[in-house]
């Protein structure tokens, strides 16, 4: 889950970056131009900022050149223009990625995880999740059981992962299909249920921890 701090002078802007970035799990907060922003970022706790260039009060580039007075936040710029030189000036001023409007939300969902992933690698070294004898290499893709190594499809490594990225929290099962198989995919909760009760059978005794939300989705308790 990242902190986002959205700085647009367009509520519709706002309001779509805010709804898919909730979808994902992540908190939001917004300012409506460069004098908020670099306000917000001082107030708040923020991991990643996602900043237009054109804005009223404080544009852009000379919020970005506040926030890098007293922060190293990672940022991305958004443009309406795709000139050179604002790509350029971008990354001058210290930013991290460019997107030019108009842009898809899941792609920049993507890109903020591509840059929130370069600036912190180690958030993702060597995360090994243990409870009683299942063991969970996020890292390495590897799944021991009571010392035994499984050997799972590679949908169940990736519900299982994703499950146990987002452990104790209770996920939607529009939200599982979503996070596992993609915004694009067009199935029905069957195919859902289906993998949740294969990756029952592959952990054996360990499926307990996969717990159903009766009306919601799952849980995994780990």
């Amino acid at each position: 889950m990242y902190k986002i701090l959205v700085v647009d002078d367009e509520s519709n802007i706002r309001d779509i970056i805010k709804k898919y970035a909730n979808f994902e799990g992540h908190v939001v907060y917004e300012a409506s131009n460069g004098i908020e922003g670099v306000d917000a970022c001082r107030k708040y706790p923020v991991d990643i900022v996602v900043m237009d260039i054109m804005m009223p009060y404080l544009d852009g580039f000379s919020a970005v050149r506040e926030i890098r007075s007293f922060s190293n936040v990672p940022i991305i710029m958004l443009s309406a223009r795709s000139e050179e030189y604002d790509k350029i000036n971008s990354f001058v001023f210290g930013v991290d990625d460019y997107v030019v409007k108009p842009f898809s939300p899941k792609e920049l969902m993507l890109r903020i995880n591509a840059v929130m992933s370069r600036v912190s690698p180690k958030k993702n070294e060597s995360e090994v999740l243990r409870r009683e004898g299942l063991e969970i290499d996020l890292t390495a893709r590897k799944v021991i059981s009571d010392g035994r190594e499984l050997n799972l499809s590679p949908k169940e490594y990736d519900l299982l992962f994703y499950l146990a990225q987002n452990r104790n929290v209770a996920l939607s099962r529009e939200k599982l299909i979503t996070g596992v198989w993609g915004y694009d995919y067009y199935g029905d909760d069957r195919t859902l249920d289906t993998h949740i009760k294969l990756l029952r059978k592959s952990l054996g005794e360990y499926g307990k921890f996969i717990v159903t939300l009766r009306g919601v989705g799952y849980r995994f308790d780990f």
